[in-house]
């Protein structure tokens, strides 16, 4: 067990939707898990900080990453530059990069059929990776786990409406495309691709209320919705009123 050990498992549970945004990643539980020292688990977790996908405070500790917006938008941007360019500049690709292409495909095929939602998740999000790979940028093909590792995240906290299926058949109208040595097409495919993904985020939808629920336990009793009967409205009493002198715990949440 090394330091690259820890962090790949890191980031394949992440992939896998398996670490959700702002999860804590304690030292001491780590080492456990890992049987390691918590020296080895702290250079781990440092190298993931360096790569955005882990923070730390010094208060709290290690977590997840919660990737804001505007990192979210540039994650994605980011992504479409480096995954649209390796295309432009890839050359023809061999029967054998093509098969392990096309050898991806299919377990992206087969996880859609089972319940292995983290399985299919890592698979949809590797291809990405693997493509880099195939097009013989290992460097780039690094860079784009961490982005695609980040962009998961941002699915996970912005609740993507992302059909598993018909990404899965973009990647193959990608493949397809660079059989046929039609690296135009596979540039565009892959473009539309990514802005798919990123348009199923819900990123410009008003954040959740994370207090809704205790906000309307505790909310004054006279802002609740009152009966229609005027002669009800009569009857009954506000037990709270809006200019009353003490504040009621609700109007503070």
């Amino acid at each position: 067990m090394n330091s690259k050990d820890i962090t790949d498992r890191i980031v394949e549970a992440i992939l896998g939707q398996k670490l959700m945004p702002g999860a804590r990643l304690g030292e001491q539980a780590l080492s456990i898990l890992f049987d390691c020292s918590r020296t080895l688990v702290r250079e781990a977790l440092m190298q993931l900080a360096a790569r955005g996908i882990v923070q730390v405070s010094s208060r709290r500790g290690w977590f997840v990453v919660q990737p804001t917006k505007t990192e979210a938008r540039e994650a994605f941007e980011a992504r479409r530059v480096i995954e649209t360019g390796l295309i432009r500049s890839a050359v023809a690709m061999d029967k054998t990069t093509l098969k392990r292409l096309k050898q991806h495909i299919q377990q992206e095929k087969t996880a859609l059929k089972q319940d292995d939602i983290g399985r299919r998740s890592f698979l949809l999000g590797d291809f990405h990776v693997c493509l880099a790979e195939c097009l013989g940028n290992q460097l780039l093909a690094d860079t784009l786990r961490d982005f695609t590792a980040r962009t998961t995240l941002i699915a996970m906290l912005y609740q993507s409406s992302l059909d598993a299926e018909k990404s899965c058949q973009e990647h193959i109208e990608i493949v397809r495309a660079l059989e046929r040595g039609d690296k135009e097409s596979a540039e565009l495919l892959m473009a539309e691709h990514i802005g798919q993904v990123q348009s199923a985020l819900q990123i410009n939808a008003s954040p959740a209320d994370p207090l809704a629920e205790l906000r309307q336990a505790l909310a004054p009793m006279s802002t609740l919705k009152k009966v229609s009967s005027k002669r009800d409205q009569r009857a009954t009493a506000k037990p709270f009123s809006s200019t009353s002198p003490s504040t009621y715990l609700g109007a503070l949440l």
